[in-house]
Formats: structure tokens, sequence, C-alpha cells
């Protein structure tokens, strides 16, 4: 376990994973940029952190990479399945939500859109 300069650790387990301590930073965030190949110098400018939580969260990541890569790959997948649940759940939703009229306050606004639509759709054939 790395230390920071108080003897406090630099990088510990929260119930989100693998963090920089004293902030809600995670390393699998830090690991998305490395992932779309950032420079370590602009990894560093994308979060609000002093250059000893940067450079201990870079050194853990380095030093423990397989592990932390295993985790990351699993908080991936479970973003993945996150996702597909809720856009599952909300297709009813967001089709029933399509259908409704607009509310009376917005009756100008909708039927300029629709003649915009219709004009657009007569253009383009």
């Amino acid at each position: 376990m790395l230390l920071s300069p108080d003897n406090k650790p630099a990088i510990i387990r929260t119930e989100r994973g693998l963090a920089i301590s004293g902030t809600r930073i995670t390393l699998y965030q830090i690991m998305d940029y490395i992932h779309a190949n950032y420079p370590r110098h602009l990894i560093r400018h994308q979060f609000y952190i002093t250059d000893e939580q940067f450079d201990a969260a870079m050194s853990y990541i380095d030093t423990h990479y397989e592990e932390v890569e295993s985790e990351y790959q699993t908080v991936l997948l479970q973003a993945e399945e996150i996702r597909h649940y809720w856009e599952e759940r909300n297709k009813e939703r967001i089709a029933y939500i399509s259908k409704l009229p607009p509310k009376p306050e917005y009756a100008s606004a909708w039927q300029k859109l629709q003649a915009r639509k219709a004009k657009r759709a007569a253009i383009s054939q």
C-alpha cells in the first residue's frame, strides 16, 4: 500500500473500488484515460488532485497493473449491464412519452416544429 507524505494510505478501497484517498476519484476513471492513450501530463489535468495524489495513483496502477486492469474490466462490464438494463426498462416509457400530445403552453412551438419537419421532408425528396 502506498503511503502519502503524512503516512496515510494514498490509495484506498471504497465501496466504489480503488480510489485516491481524500477524493471520489477511482483508479478506473484514470484507466479510462490510459485506455484512450492520453499522455500522463494530460491525464493529470483532467482531475483536480495534487501532483502527489496523481503520482501515487499512477505508481499504484503501474505496480499493480494486472489487478487494476482486471477490476477495470469488471467495472466496464457492470456499467454496460446497468446501461442495458435501463435502456430496456425505459423503452416502453420513452415510446409512451413520445406519443403524448404537447402541453398546451408548448402547442405553438410544437406546430412550428412539425411545419419545419414537413418542409424539410419535402425538400429532401
